[in-house]
């Protein structure tokens, strides 16, 4: 099966923190990159090209629907 790439965005550490934790433990995920705003978000799923974006939809510069 093939790995499913994600991205987490978030601007709370505690929570992207949490969930790479969580999703670090299922061996067909892989987190490739984490954001604390829409904008750093956009620049990494640009560079990292993810499957999945996990997105707060709250977040500065950018929020979760801006984003997308």
């Amino acid at each position: 099966m093939k790995t499913i790439r994600i991205l987490v965005a978030d601007d709370h550490p505690v929570v992207r923190d949490g969930l790479v934790a969580i999703l670090s433990t299922q061996p067909d995920f892989e987190v490739v990159g984490e954001a604390g705003d829409g904008k750093q978000a956009l620049e990494l799923a640009a560079s990292q090209q993810p499957d999945l974006m996990l997105l707060d939809l709250e977040m500065p510069l950018k929020d979760g629907v801006q984003t997308l």
